[in-house]
């Protein structure tokens, strides 16, 4: 327990012999859970996990011999194994405060991550942590994501490694502009303006927050934190972006981001308009959401009407005129511009940053 709140951490481990070990043996002793998802791994890494599981509990009952495993178990499996938890994977009985959990198949690690975040909503933690199996993570870092939510600052907490300069130099050169180009689609569509590498697994969440968004609608594989993301703005939740260093040894990048980006850009785009129309339209009617609309089809329209003229001209056939397609371009991108402003202000409020 920290500062009087429960806290669970989610590992998704997918092929970490030789990390995943490590990471649970480092976690800190308030830590009062760790559901560590084995995404079908290929390797010993469900062996490692156990044997991981076993060592972390003889230390705790060494430690504070009160400290046993308490009715977890009862409440994870208080369904009937009828809940999407239990239908998307096996959740063993807890060793120590380990609960190993086994999926029925490969869903990625966004999938792992809705499968622990389903697990730790079921058990009740106050906080639950997202932490990667490879050993990225800072875990002595773990408090500065815990302190906004438990100080009532933030719902959502996570790390950020461009917001400090010597950070970022620690990231590899095809990575940070991978995570610029995927930070300005996802400011965007999330509408998170101040908010900065969303690709960081490192995060924490409130019980709140996770109540309020829809985990079975949550997306998995790729792209799942920017779609948490927008669906986090939808209901109004506050977010803390944490200055937060990476850890880069053995492991490799899974993510390749030639096909990472388009993909994930195609979710950003079916997201941000799930977002006007619920936020903007739905729920409550605010004028930027016309302005975005405005924008995108003067800027599309334009964009046609100038190809029409410079293929008319190469045919020598005759056409409109390309200052009035320039116009109608501009017009367009100052809708834009527009509508991005008011998003901003709008969510203003919703937004935190902190440095060291």
């Amino acid at each position: 327990m920290y500062r009087e709140h429960t806290v669970g951490v989610v590992i998704p481990a997918y092929n970490e012999e030789g990390f995943i070990g490590d990471v649970i043996h480092e976690m800190p002793q308030y830590v009062d859970r760790i559901f560590v998802i084995d995404d079908c791994s290929t390797d010993d890494t469900w062996s490692e996990i156990l044997e991981a599981a076993r060592q972390d509990a003889d230390r705790d009952v060494e430690d504070d011999p009160a400290r046993a495993t308490d009715s977890a178990s009862d409440r994870l499996h208080s369904d009937g194994g009828r809940s999407l938890l239990t239908e998307r994977a096996t959740v063993h009985e807890p060793v120590g405060r380990v609960v190993p959990v086994e999926h029925r198949e490969n869903l990625g690690a966004g999938g792992a991550i809705k499968t622990g975040y389903l697990a730790a909503h079921t058990d009740g933690a106050d906080i639950t942590v997202t932490v990667d199996g490879d050993g990225q993570m800072d875990l002595s870092q773990m408090t500065r994501l815990l302190d906004p939510i438990v100080e009532d600052e933030a719902d959502y907490a996570k790390g950020n490694r461009l917001l400090n300069a010597e950070y970022r130099a620690e990231m590899p050169q095809f990575r940070l502009v991978g995570n610029w180009m995927l930070t300005v689609l996802t400011k965007i569509a999330s509408g998170y303006w101040k908010t900065m590498d969303p690709q960081n697994g490192y995060t924490a969440i409130s019980l709140e927050a996770l109540e309020a968004v829809s985990l079975e609608e949550v997306a998995e594989y790729y792209g799942y934190c920017n779609d948490l993301l927008i669906k986090l703005n939808i209901e109004g939740m506050r977010v803390a972006d944490v200055a937060m260093p990476a850890v880069y040894g053995e492991e490799e990048s899974s993510i390749e981001y030639s096909e990472y980006i388009p993909k994930v850009s195609s979710m950003l785009l079916r997201g941000f308009l799930g977002r006007l129309q619920t936020k903007y339209l739905i729920r409550d009617f605010h004028p930027l959401a016309l302005f975005y609309y405005l924008g995108a089809g003067s800027v599309g329209l334009g964009l046609l009407a100038g190809l029409r003229s410079l293929y008319a001209r190469a045919t020598d056939a005759e056409s409109g005129g390309a200052l009035e397609s320039f116009q109608v371009v501009l017009m367009g991108c100052f809708s834009l511009l527009s509508a991005m402003v008011l998003d901003l202000r709008e969510n203003e409020e919703l937004e935190t940053q902190l440095e060291e």
